[in-house]
């Protein structure tokens, strides 16, 4: 596998029968790099009894959204979601059904598969995550590396480090993974399905080699 071609079905056992299906790129950095356009597409698609669409946003029937909350478009939010208070959600996100974001958690230019969950105090940013992943609280998905002047983004594919020409990019996390709380996702991560993130941790693939910029 390399950084010119980073299947998703093989983080994500839903994908090829997801509505992203024949959408995504090779790389998952061009299709978070596209997510407004990608979810505009999909407004288009979405039978309008079944959601409440307003704009560029689209609220399955449904779906919950607390007072408090602020959702920006374009944005579409699957059955059974749950958005609380306090969750802000933009930059162009599509959420499938039975996605929780708690209190506090920020959502950015990401697509979540069914059943994930951002506990409270959550940020992903330009991220792919998978279905039944769940991110204790204050857990952080980054998605920019600002502690270097070249802050273009390498990924670990093959056990080597590949550029992705790209400056924001957080992660795929597969299916099923567990982030701690408190724990801290560096920006190219690409975790496979059932991966555990122990709480209070770095996860950076960067470091894990000696050829890391």
């Amino acid at each position: 596998m390399s950084a010119n071609h980073v299947p998703l079905d093989t983080f994500i056992a839903g994908f090829a029968a997801s509505p992203l299906a024949g959408r995504g790129p090779s790389v998952p950095w061009e299709l978070t790099q596209q997510s407004e356009a990608v979810v505009r597409h999909l407004l288009d698609t979405l039978a309008d009894a079944e959601f409440i669409i307003s704009g560029e946003v689209a609220v399955h029937v449904t779906a919950i959204v607390e007072a408090g909350a602020t959702i920006k478009g374009p944005l579409i939010l699957g059955a059974r979601c749950f958005v609380a208070s306090g969750a802000y959600l933009r930059g162009g996100n599509w959420l499938a059904e039975g996605c929780t974001l708690g209190p506090g958690s920020e959502l950015k230019s990401s697509f979540v598969f069914p059943g994930t969950v951002l506990a409270h105090f959550n940020f992903v940013g330009d991220s792919i995550l998978g279905a039944g992943v769940n991110l204790e609280a204050g857990s952080i998905i980054c998605n920019h590396r600002n502690e270097r002047a070249n802050n273009e983004i390498y990924v670990r594919t093959g056990g080597a480090l590949q550029p992705t020409g790209c400056h924001k990019f957080g992660a795929v996390v597969g299916d099923r993974c567990r982030i701690g709380a408190n724990a801290v996702l560096a920006p190219g991560a690409l975790l496979p399905p059932w991966s555990i993130v122990p709480r209070a941790s770095l996860r950076d693939d960067e470091l894990s080699a000696d050829e890391a910029p």
